[in-house]
């Protein structure tokens, strides 16, 4: 049987229980029952035995988490277990969703085009080697890559003037890009092995020193905190280029750590950039503040306000006295606060954090450059705030993927319906190429047809029905085929900072998050648009500033690439 199945260990006869068992499951053919009853009876049993198992595997789970968090604790280390997660099974979709490749079709590029000749050397073969008859017929290259790593310290005498007329005494300047006792490239490399290569500040300082540099790991902590004040604004506009670059984004977070505080990363791109902002919530105005770039928050009560409180229940009588408030103006919110003390003294916390919420998304809304349409997971944060929400089909093919069932026959099921939902996914991709009104009637009319479907097996069917729940929000492509039909980019770029805090465990201050944002969005951004990252921060902390900004790339980019055809002149 398969593992986290029942096991009965009970002897019968020579055999046991468990093997009779497994044999029977195997052998269970429901369409061959004829009586109706016997049939539902036994669907209904073996839809038991899946609920049960799925129960045992959720205990053996956290009974191995209790396990593990006392050991560590008898141990002394007083640190908690991993949270009780449940062996999902859980594997890669790519194979079932990947494209057939294109017979005799190569695609890994060849690197030698990619390589800059530095120096050309000529080798000779030794003349009294070859035999008397013998022709020159012309070189065989070879093409090595090698590095020259070698200290370049530098003493500066600079010249030093003093006029008695001034009583003053003058210096020479030091070269664009020199200050402190260490120069651009080795604060460049510093900023490269922390946020490229993930090393931690000893390492980083261990390295320099292997190699003749005398740095302390404490001149790295200052470094990289300081890299926030040197290139914050540059992330700032980054942000800016980005949001302005398309009418969709994708969006999804993580957990981090501040200070050994529980707070959230939480990632925006689209595919000219990456964003990264570490905030100490995950709630809706979070995302909004997120999408806003960390503006001071507005608010506005308008309409649309209005019917958000009527859907989440506000009183009339609460509505009655806002509608003595101003509408159609926008207010910061100490100034909205102050209002609502005045008008409503006696509003709850709940209600007003509910006009607070709705005022804010309605000021959102009326501004210009919002985003329009997201693509992300079904995170309760997430609605309300675009226009349009597109779920991931990958993230809703893994609920699927996790289902583990012991009984064959549920097992070839769901194997059945799994390849019938990624090849759903390729028609989807396969008309993002040639949209057309037909193609997407069809389509249509064919999710109907999939997620109507009804096996026996009550785990998937349940599944079937959810993933029919969202049939709006998994067909804006055919609205928007210019959108992804998955969230992956950015679960990608998410994967960045676990890679950082499974290293680094997490900043010591809010200063230093904002640092990790900052370089994080510097480092992804750069590798979407091409632009080498070492050489990119070189230039920037040498004061030379010769390479063109981010955001400028971004903004030539989104001309050219085009991002939201179907949102132009909206």
């Amino acid at each position: 049987m398969r593992s986290g199945c029942f096991k009965l260990n009970w002897m019968s006869g020579s055999q046991p229980i468990e093997s009779a068992v497994e044999q029977i499951l195997k052998n269970v053919d429901l369409a061959s029952i004829q009586d109706e009853r016997a049939r539902e009876c036994i669907r209904l049993l073996l839809n038991l035995v899946e609920s049960l198992n799925t129960e045992l595997r959720k205990a053996q789970a956290e009974i191995r988490s209790l396990r593990e968090q006392l050991k560590n604790r008898r141990g002394g280390s007083g640190k908690p277990g991993p949270s009780p997660e449940v062996s999902s099974g859980a594997r890669s979709s790519e194979k079932e969703r990947a494209e057939p490749r294109e017979p005799g079709k190569n695609t890994k590029r060849s690197k030698l085009d990619r390589i800059p000749i530095d120096r050309e050397e000529v080798l000779r073969v030794n003349p009294a080697e070859l035999p008397s008859d013998a022709e020159f017929k012309g070189y065989d290259e070879v093409v090595v890559q090698e590095l020259r790593i070698h200290t370049g310290n530098v003493k500066f005498r600079k010249e030093k003037y003093y006029a008695a007329s001034t009583n003053k005494t003058y210096l020479a300047p030091l070269p664009a890009g020199y200050s402190g006792e260490f120069g651009p490239n080795v604060k460049s490399l510093c900023l490269l092995y922390s946020h490229l290569c993930n090393m931690t500040e000893p390492k980083i300082a261990d390295l320099p020193g292997n190699l003749g540099i005398l740095i302390s790991a404490g001149y790295i902590s200052d470094l990289l905190t300081g890299a926030q004040e040197q290139f914050g604004a540059e992330k700032q506009a980054i942000v800016e280029a980005g949001l302005g670059s398309s009418a969709w984004q994708h969006m999804d977070d993580t957990g981090t750590r501040v200070d050994g505080e529980n707070q959230h990363c939480q990632v925006i791109c689209n595919p000219l950039y990456t964003a990264y902002f570490t905030t100490a919530r995950k709630d809706r105005m979070t995302i909004l503040d997120v999408l806003r770039n960390g503006r001071e928050r507005i608010f506005r009560l308008n309409t649309e306000a209005w019917e958000l409180l009527r859907g989440w229940e506000v009183s009339e009588r609460v509505l009655l006295q806002l509608g003595q408030l101003p509408f159609d103006q926008d207010w910061s919110q100490a100034e909205l606060n102050r209002r609502l003390a005045e008008q409503i003294p006696n509003l709850g916390q709940a209600v007003r954090s509910r006009v607070l919420e709705a005022a804010a998304l309605a000021a959102y809304h009326a501004e210009p450059g919002h985003v329009r349409l997201l693509v992300c997971d079904d995170a309760k944060q997430f609605k309300l705030v675009p226009e349009e929400l597109a779920l991931c089909w990958i993230h809703e093919g893994r609920h699927y993927q996790s289902l583990e069932p012991c009984v064959p026959q549920h097992g070839q099921w769901l194997t059945e319906f799994r390849k019938r939902y990624w090849d759903y996914y390729k028609a989807l991709r396969a008309y993002q190429q040639a949209p057309t009104p037909e193609g997407a009637a069809q389509l249509r009319d064919q999710f109907d047809e999939l997620f109507s479907t009804v096996t026996g097996y009550a785990a998937l069917d349940q599944r079937i029905a959810r993933t029919k729940d969202h049939k709006a929000n998994l067909l804006l492509v055919l609205d928007h085929p210019e959108i992804p039909l998955h969230n992956n980019p950015a679960e990608l770029e998410v994967r960045r900072r676990v890679r950082k805090r499974v290293v680094s465990y997490g900043p010591r201050s809010a200063v230093g998050a904002k640092a990790w944002d900052t370089m994080e969005t510097l480092l992804g951004t750069a590798k979407k648009l091409g632009v080498n990252f070492f050489h990119y921060i070189r230039d920037r902390v040498s004061g030379a500033k010769t390479m063109p900004a981010l955001a400028e790339l971004i903004a030539q980019r989104a001309e050219t690439q085009n991002l939201s055809p179907s949102w132009r002149g909206v």
